[in-house]
C-alpha cells in the first residue's frame, strides 16, 4: 500500500513539476513578448499627447537643457577620442597602400554613419536615460504619480511626453557635435601628430564625404533617441517594488536600450544602404 501511495503522489506531481519547468523554460520569451506590449501601449499613449493640449512646453525645453545642454561635455569628449583612435588605427592600416591621403575621408564617413549616432545614443543612455528611468521610477514608487492623476493632470502628458520629444530633438544634435570634435580629433593625429598633409585631408573628406552620411547618421540617432526615450518611459513608469525596483528598472532601461540600438543600427543600415541602391 506504501508504494503504491508513493507511485500516485509522483504521477499527481508530475504535471505540476512539468508546468513550472515549462512556465521557467519560456519566461524570456513571456517577458520579452509582454515588455514589447507595455512598451508599445504606452508610447502610443505617449504620442497621441503630442498633439494635445495643454503642451507642456516648459517640461520639454527643461528636458532638452538635462538631456542636451548637460551631455554635452561627456558627448564631445567621447567624440574626441573616437575620432583620434579611428584616424589612427586607419593611419596605419592605410600605410601598408600607401594610401594615408584618404584619411580624413574614411574617418569621416565611419564618424557620420556609425560611430557618431551609435556611440552618442549610447553616451544619452548612460547619462540621460538611466536617469529618467530612475526618476521616474521613484516618482512611481513614492505615488506621486497617482497624486498627479488624483490632481486630474494625465501623468503620461506631463511626465512622458516632454522626454519623448526631447530625446528625439536633443539626440540628432548631440550626433552632430560628435562627428565635428570627432573630425577635430581625427585631424590632430592625421595632420599635426603623423604629419599628414592638411590640404591632403580636407580634399579626401570633400572627395569621399557627402551629405548623404551625414543624414543617414542624423536619421539613425532620431531613431535611437526615440528607442532610449521608449525603453525609459516604460520601465521607470511601470517600476515596483521600492528601491530594489527602481534600480531593477534603471538597469533594465540601460542594458534593453543599448542591446536595441545595436540590432536597430544593423537594420537601418540595411535599409538606408538598399535605398541608396
Amino acid at each position: 500500500m506504501a508504494i503504491r501511495a508513493k507511485t500516485f503522489r509522483v504521477i499527481r506531481d508530475t504535471p505540476s513539476a512539468f508546468r513550472t519547468g515549462l512556465r521557467s523554460a519560456f519566461a524570456p520569451l513571456v517577458y520579452a513578448v509582454e515588455n514589447v506590449g507595455v512598451t508599445a501601449s504606452l508610447t502610443g499613449r505617449t504620442l497621441r499627447w503630442l498633439f494635445r493640449r495643454p503642451f507642456r512646453l516648459r517640461q520639454v525645453l527643461a528636458q532638452m537643457e538635462f538631456i542636451g545642454v548637460q551631455s554635452i561635455f561627456i558627448v564631445g569628449l567621447t567624440g574626441i577620442f573616437s575620432g583620434m583612435v579611428v584616424a589612427l588605427q586607419t593611419s596605419y592600416a592605410l600605410r601598408t597602400f600607401s594610401a594615408e591621403g584618404r584619411v580624413g575621408g574614411i574617418v569621416a564617413v565611419s564618424l557620420t554613419r556609425e560611430v557618431a549616432p551609435v556611440f552618442s545614443a549610447i553616451m544619452v543612455t548612460a547619462r540621460a536615460g538611466s536617469s529618467m528611468a530612475a526618476e521616474l521610477g521613484n516618482m512611481r514608487v513614492t505615488e506621486q504619480i497617482d497624486a498627479l492623476t488624483t490632481m486630474g493632470v494625465s501623468p503620461v502628458q506631463y511626465l512622458l511626453t516632454p522626454r519623448l520629444l526631447a530625446t528625439v530633438l536633443m539626440v540628432p544634435l548631440l550626433c552632430v557635435l560628435y562627428s565635428t570634435v570627432g573630425m577635430g580629433g581625427a585631424y590632430l593625429v592625421a595632420v599635426r601628430w603623423l604629419g599628414g598633409d592638411p590640404g591632403v585631408f580636407a580634399q579626401s573628406v570633400k572627395d569621399i564625404a557627402v551629405v548623404e552620411d551625414l543624414r543617414m547618421g542624423v536619421i539613425k540617432a532620431a531613431v535611437f533617441g526615440f528607442i532610449i526615450a521608449a525603453l525609459a518611459n516604460r520601465h521607470g513608469f511601470h517600476a515596483s517594488g521600492g528601491a530594489k525596483g527602481v534600480g531593477l528598472a534603471t538597469t533594465r532601461a540601460v542594458v534593453e536600450s543599448c542591446v536595441a540600438i545595436l540590432v536597430v543600427n544593423y537594420l537601418l543600415t540595411q535599409a538606408l544602404l538598399g535605398g541608396n541602391d
